[in-house]
């Protein structure tokens, strides 16, 4: 398995977080393609950690559908099941109809500036082709409402099903995806005016309208 060599390494205080997030990016962008065997020890030495954040972080990996383990044999990178990723997506789009749809008129001014501020940078990400970054801010403005919920069952299934979502949505932004700025911006604004119905409408719409095929 080839690993990069000029990646940064990550800091051994951080969180086996950290090192889920830093394999699922590298298995979303395409540095480990479909296919491809993951060897814990290797990607251990990559990210300058133990193997135990690694085995753990493989797991979850294979839960969401991004890996396929074979007890004790291998892992590899598995490929783009357009069934699953649409299942994965049907079930992503109702959690997050359902978080908008509780936190319509509730969310905090401040919470609002953020969701604004995120989505002034995913569109400034999309204008100069940063999909990583895109995709980085287009999470943290979903996550807002889900995590002024606060209902611990609803951020389970976002992050178990989120990973296999992810390769959809850098699909959409890898060929622009301006539609999503003005759709995040319609969002936002019936978040604020308290129209829970259709600000539950145009989320589950942002979400299920990502293509499940790649294409």
């Amino acid at each position: 398995m080839p690993i990069p060599a000029d990646a940064a390494r990550v800091d051994r205080s951080l969180l086996r977080d950290d090192v889920f997030n830093r394999l699922r990016d590298a298995i979303v962008d395409g540095t480990f393609s479909p296919g491809e065997q993951l060897k814990d020890g290797e990607l251990a030495d990559w990210l300058g950690v133990s193997r135990t954040p690694v085995r753990e972080a493989l797991l979850r990996l294979a839960t969401s559908g991004l890996v396929v383990a074979v007890p004790g044999r291998s892992t590899t990178v598995s490929a783009i099941d357009a069934p699953a990723v649409r299942d994965a997506r049907d079930v992503i789009a109702a959690m997050h109809a359902l978080a908008v749809r509780e936190m319509a008129g509730r969310l905090r001014t401040d919470e609002l500036d953020r969701m604004r501020d995120a989505n002034r940078r995913f569109a400034k990400a999309l204008a100069a082709g940063d999909v990583g970054a895109a995709l980085d801010a287009d999470e943290e403005l979903h996550r807002i409402p889900v995590e002024a919920l606060g209902n611990h069952a609803l951020e389970t299934v976002l992050d178990h099903f989120g990973p296999l979502v992810r390769r959809a949505e850098r699909q959409r932004f890898s060929r622009g995806g301006e539609e999503s700025v003005a759709a995040h911006e319609q969002l936002i604004e019936l978040l604020a005016s308290r129209d829970a119905q259709q600000a539950s409408a145009v989320a589950f719409d942002i979400w299920h309208s990502l293509p499940a095929d790649g294409a």
